[in-house]
């Protein structure tokens, strides 16, 4: 099997689009060489723990609010290709992400990443969830059959906080400055939401070099 590292922030529209195409691409490879493990790129560290109130935020990153309408509608026509829908008027809350890489973290060492990671792009851009609140990180945490009490311990501490972020500041010194990013093998880097044809075009090259 062959590592396909994606580094990715729950909070980030390309990385939930760009997974629906990477999914699509696996599901019709179920052949497919890779393990998928998932590492934190936070789009904006400086957002405080307790969040920010995601229309101030926005209109103040952007500049206005014709400019926020602007880019939702080019998230929108993606999602819509990538067979997803955003619900923007749900979303109340910009959150600091911190506690949701920890999360991603944990499920990683009892294998669930890939469920959690699901659960947290539906929370945020379906149901428009605080995904910065910890009770709701532990209610994700026992959907996908996770320990919700221990996780609600450990996010009541600073447990792998600083591993998180150790982890981001080396994806930054390697280059990354964009989400999301999937690197093959250590070696090949695929930026980008990209299309479902190139990752099948990447599987049978890959499979075909491995037979």
């Amino acid at each position: 099997m062959i590592t396909l590292d994606i580094i990715s922030d729950p909070v980030c529209p390309w990385c939930y689009i760009g997974k629906a195409h990477l999914d699509r691409a696996l599901a019709d490879r179920p052949d497919h060489p890779f393990t998928i493990a998932w590492h934190p790129f936070q789009l904006d560290p400086e957002i405080p723990r307790g969040g920010l109130d995601r229309g101030e935020y926005l209109e103040g990153k952007f500049g206005s609010k014709e400019a926020v309408v602007q880019l939702h509608t080019r998230i929108d026509e993606a999602a819509r290709d990538a067979g997803l829908q955003i619900d923007w008027e749900t979303i109340k809350r910009s959150p600091n992400t911190i506690d949701a890489h920890r999360l991603i973290h944990w499920a990683g060492i009892e294998r669930k990443q890939g469920a959690v990671v699901d659960a947290l792009f539906a929370a945020y851009f379906q149901e428009g969830r605080d995904i910065g609140d910890r009770d709701v990180l532990a209610d994700i945490a026992d959907g996908a059959g996770l320990d919700a009490a221990a996780i609600r311990r450990l996010l009541d501490g600073d447990a792998d906080t600083a591993e998180i972020e150790t982890r981001e500041a080396h994806s930054r010194e390697r280059g990354v400055s964009a989400v999301p990013t999937f690197i093959i093998a250590n070696q090949h880097v695929v930026p980008g939401a990209q299309q479902p044809d190139l990752w099948l075009k990447l599987i049978d090259e890959i499979n075909a070099q491995l037979a």
